[in-house]
């Protein structure tokens, strides 16, 4: 008598066609979710949920042979596993309804921070529209914030610069030797990442009405002295986003071959991306004109430098790169964390594109 052929794997989960094509419409919904809620909320935490969910339900649609050996390994029932099946369906959609509530209430936690330290700033009654205005990022930086601050320019092509100091959760003594220096300075009461800190300072600059924006490290590592140069292009009216590049210039820095080895792997991708022709993404030394800053959608935290270039690109600003000279820090240590700021970068340039 001939043995009845073996059950596939498919057979024995239960998953017939039908059902597999419902696990890939599932995984296709939970991932439009991620993009949707990305692309209205910005919301990354939420886009990487998505993903993995997505990802996990559809290798039990596709490849159901893992599965299978592993309940037969823990002599799970067929009836508890069509229990476990519904459970984890009604754990998914709460997973997701628990992960977009945490993050709506922490995009409004970091709203409600940056609008009341922007309040902090002074009323911009006496600005004028042909200043420039330094918008100076600093968590920690009393060491060289004042350095950075002595050495600025009090103009530059004639017109008025004013340094906006943003103290990012600081908890030295960085704002009040900022306002020693007559500064403009507000403080984050909770850290809210050097991206966080630029659309504070962008937004006190675009309400005094600020003709061109700069922005630079608290650190001492780029130069003041070379604010006339950076700005110039604004000025002449040949670009309204300029970046500042250690390649065209000098990197007078003791960063690690690796790190000048990954600036240079980001620069490529953003390049081939965005179909620019930079040499130098992740400067932080740049000038904007005040009036287009309003244009760039910025939704960054922490890897601002990528998401900026890449707005002004999509946003029809023109970019122009002038070489200049890069620093070593004056104090204390740097702050960006090894691989995680390598995988922030990758992820920032894929996910501010195809937004």
């Amino acid at each position: 008598m001939v043995a009845p052929p073996a059950p596939s794997p498919a057979a024995v989960l239960g998953l017939d066609l039908g059902l597999t094509l419902a696990f890939l419409l599932v995984a296709t919904l939970v991932l439009l979710w991620g993009f949707e809620r990305y692309r209205t909320t910005f919301s990354k935490a939420e886009l990487g949920v998505a993903l993995l969910l997505a990802l996990g339900i559809l290798a039990v649609g596709v490849v159901p042979e893992a599965f299978v050996a592993l309940a037969a390994l823990l002599d799970v029932s067929e009836t508890f596993r069509v229990a476990q099946l519904v459970a984890n369906v009604v754990l998914l959609f709460l997973l997701l309804y628990a992960v977009s509530r945490i993050s709506d209430t922490r995009r409004r936690v970091d709203e409600l921070t940056r609008g009341l330290t922007v309040r902090q700033a002074p009323p911009g009654a006496d600005a004028r529209a042909d200043s420039v205005y330094v918008v100076i990022p600093a968590y920690d930086e009393a060491a060289s914030i004042g350095g950075v601050l002595d050495s600025l320019p009090g103009t530059v092509h004639g017109r008025t610069v004013r340094p906006v100091v943003v103290s990012d959760g600081s908890d030295d003594r960085t704002a009040q030797v900022a306002r020693e220096r007559d500064a403009i300075v507000v403080e984050h009461p909770i850290n809210q990442g050097q991206g966080g800190a630029l659309k504070t300072g962008f937004e006190i600059a675009r309400g005094h009405g600020a003709g061109i924006v700069a922005t630079m490290d608290a650190d001492g590592q780029h130069p003041t002295d070379q604010l006339a140069e950076l700005t110039a292009p604004i000025v002449n009216d040949e670009a309204d986003y300029v970046l500042g590049s250690r390649y065209r210039g000098r990197d007078a820095s003791t960063a690690s071959v690796t790190r000048k080895g990954g600036i240079r792997a980001f620069t490529w991708l953003v390049n081939v991306i965005a179909k620019t022709d930079v040499t130098d993404c992740t400067n932080g030394f740049r000038a904007i004109r005040g009036s287009r800053l309003g244009d760039l959608t910025l939704t960054e935290e922490r890897f601002s430098a990528p998401e900026l270039l890449i707005e002004a690109r999509k946003k029809g600003l023109r970019i122009v790169e002038v070489p200049v000279t890069i620093h070593e820090r004056e104090a204390g240590e740097t702050k960006k964390p090894g691989l995680g700021y390598a995988a922030g970068l990758a992820r920032t340039i894929l996910v501010t594109w195809i937004r």
